[in-house]
């Protein structure tokens, strides 16, 4: 791969303003973040992807987030990857994830989805789990809420007030993958992103 290779940053979630700030859209939050930091707009291309084209440092990257419902995310991201020509190890996966608190986050390459069915749903279409992902943590549901609900729950008012300093970690993170590689992005992510507010 060269410098030129374009790098791909698929942020999953549900498409339509009811979901916009539901915790399974993390993905989508995080990349209009990175968008919104670039002066970039997404743009629909073709029926099923919402795409913004940012730079750093002389890298091309598309930020990417699929229209079909979340469990759906792979046919998307697969042919945006063969439109553009990105390959996999240049892909990166940004998902909320259940198994990590409200204000932490991971970076990995490889490994199984954890129970995400948008990132299960990416691995099965390209025949390969060896993308990043960023796992966006969201924290368990209280007793006696499903996982279900849960996640197409709104963030509670105290988790939006803390949002912008996560993503904007969760940013900076992704852009220090693209410059240096994934050790150094990982050290500046696999730690608490922010002293997160308790879970709503």
């Amino acid at each position: 791969m060269t410098a030129d290779t374009p790098w791909l940053i698929a942020g999953l979630g549900n498409p339509g303003p009811w979901f916009r700030t539901t915790r399974h859209n993390a993905g989508f939050l995080t990349v209009d973040r990175l968008a919104e930091r670039h002066g970039a707009r997404f743009r629909r291309r073709g029926i099923a992807t919402m795409v913004a084209e940012i730079e750093l440092d002389g890298r091309r990257v598309l930020l990417a987030k699929p229209l079909w419902t979340i469990n759906l995310s792979g046919r998307p991201v697969a042919a945006l990857m063969r439109r553009r020509g990105v390959p996999v190890e240049h892909l990166v996966v940004v998902q909320d994830d259940l198994d990590f608190a409200y204000g932490s986050g991971k970076l990995k390459r490889g490994g199984g989805p954890g129970g995400h069915n948008g990132a299960r749903s990416v691995g099965d279409v390209l025949g390969t789990r060896d993308f990043v992902r960023l796992r966006f943590g969201i924290g368990r549901p209280p007793k006696g809420q499903s996982v279900g609900d849960y996640v197409l729950k709104r963030f509670s008012d105290e988790e939006l007030a803390a949002m912008p300093e996560v993503l904007d970690r969760c940013a900076d993170a992704l852009e220090t993958l693209v410059r240096l590689g994934l050790n150094r992005a990982q050290d500046a992510l696999n730690t608490t992103v922010t002293q997160g507010p308790s879970r709503g």
